[in-house]
């Protein structure tokens, strides 16, 4: 991987927003959207998220935190998913799409429902299995979906002790594994809800090309 192949820059394709609700490293987001040839805006005003063609759910840190930051735009979240714009969820970002996760309780944080956008839970890795999971690892596509086109077997860089598991199985777009196959890339069933494990801003090659991905996503909308 040069850095000529990593640093190259797409015309202005799309408008994305890159949702700021306090967590996640936005700016990092923000400048590989740019290279992937997006138009960003860092924004938590519902009417950015629905001007743009595409929305991006960033997010590091535990999940009921991150619901409790986003409870203010909860609703503009799902009736981004709604009108059926693009959703792009980012490691945590991805696993608030589902409806819980077993961190909440796990931490005393009770019953924390996440935006339910693709029914499920996100699990911990099993007792004994070195957590975080963070490194270099690869990704097995398992179906089609635009997010994946040309990515299929290609290593990602992960940081995470929970995964996600969702109810229908078709949700899973592709996996990984460690210790366990689990969903490194989740999609709802109109495929405009989608999520990656993995951090794409931090994964070089394999990263940007998800990223263009996405925004050519965004700009046929």
């Amino acid at each position: 991987m040069t850095q000529q192949s990593v640093t190259d820059e797409r015309e202005t394709l799309a408008s994305v927003v890159v949702v700021d609700y306090g967590l996640g490293n936005l700016r990092s987001v923000t400048r590989g959207l740019e290279r992937a040839g997006a138009d960003v805006e860092i924004s938590d005003d519902p009417a950015d998220f629905e001007a743009a063609d595409g929305v991006v759910l960033p997010g590091v840190g535990a999940f009921g935190e991150g619901m409790e930051n986003a409870e203010s735009v909860r609703d503009e979240l799902v009736a981004v998913a709604d009108r059926g714009q693009p959703l792009f969820g980012i490691c945590l970002g991805m696993q608030m799409l589902l409806t819980s996760s077993e961190e909440a309780e796990r931490e005393g944080q009770g019953d924390v429902r996440g935006l339910d956008l693709i029914s499920g839970t996100n699990l911990r890795f099993a007792e004994g299995q070195k957590v975080p999971h963070m490194g270099w690892n690869d990704l097995d596509v398992q179906r089609e979906h635009p997010l994946v086109e040309g990515v299929d077997g290609q290593y990602a860089y992960f940081v995470h002790s929970y995964y996600a598991a969702p109810d229908d199985e078709h949700a899973t777009v592709a996996t990984t594994e460690y210790g366990v196959e689990f969903p490194s890339i989740v999609a709802n069933e109109e495929g405009n809800v989608f999520g990656t494990q993995f951090h794409p801003e931090k994964s070089g090659e394999t990263g940007l090309q998800i990223l263009r991905n996405f925004v050519d996503i965004c700009a046929e909308q």
